[in-house]
């Protein structure tokens, strides 16, 4: 039963299936940059109300990916969109023993597949009938892109608050800063928002900002990434903003 399911929702028989050029061409409004002849922005326009603009994964800081996988989807070079061991460890915790703070087993793919086309939710009911149609898409993202274009659209795509949608728009509003110079806390910042962007906002809650930017750091130390000793130093860190809004024209 549950694999005719799969199969129907596979082919949109049942719910929302993007056709394979929307699930190549997921981001196609970007705000563009105009440049001088000497390399010097002369301004940013932008078609749409979203403050995004996309970059490749080579510009983007290894801290970050390491981050994101870390924090957000362990196995993520392992699975090919459904990681079935962090699923059925959520449906326990969650499910059966009421864990209610428990992940929810969703891979790195799946939370891309949600942002790229499923609308909010009005109910319980309505989201878990839309988690089926993202497992699909998830599977078929994994089918048209790399490991390292998923982690690229993600990135892309996520809004870190305050008009600044896509990593290098967050690493300018934030840190001032190009995604490829920042630093592995100000990486660990960043990627912290994306469990809950209006609860860790660090510029409303700072300190509990920090404290999730340390849970980031925690998860780098279990996914060997960092050494305990590493993890000291820099959870020692205050958290340090060089924050200004960047509103692209129209």
């Amino acid at each position: 039963m549950v694999i005719l399911a799969f199969v129907a929702i596979w082919f949109g028989m049942i719910g929302y299936m993007p056709d394979i050029e929307d699930l190549q061409n997921p981001i196609n409004r970007f705000a563009t940059q105009v440049y001088s002849a000497d390399g010097k922005v002369l301004g940013t326009w932008n078609l749409n109300k979203e403050n995004r603009i996309v970059i490749p994964y080579k510009k983007m800081s290894p801290y970050l990916i390491k981050a994101l996988v870390a924090t957000e989807d362990e196995r993520f070079y392992e699975h090919s969109g459904i990681d079935f061991r962090a699923l059925g460890r959520a449906i326990v915790k969650r499910g059966i023993l009421g864990q209610t703070n428990a992940g929810g087993g969703s891979t790195i793919t799946q939370q891309l597949a949600k942002q790229l086309y499923s609308e909010k939710a009005g109910s319980t009911m309505e989201r878990l009938l839309q988690k089926p149609i993202e497992w699909v898409i998830a599977v078929k993202l994994e089918r048209y892109y790399t490991k390292e274009e998923i982690l690229a659209l993600y990135l892309n795509y996520f809004d870190f608050l305050h008009n600044a949608v896509g990593i290098k728009t967050a690493a300018n509003t934030y840190f001032n800063k190009e995604p490829k110079n920042l630093t592995l806390c100000e990486s660990a910042t960043l990627i912290g928002l994306c469990k809950n962007p209006s609860l860790f906002n660090p510029v409303r809650y700072p300190e509990r900002a920090r404290e999730r930017r340390n849970v980031v750091l925690s998860q780098m130390v279990k996914a060997g990434y960092l050494s305990r000793s590493e993890y000291s130093q820099y959870a020692a860190e205050p958290l340090t903003l060089n924050f200004h809004r960047t509103d692209h024209k129209d």
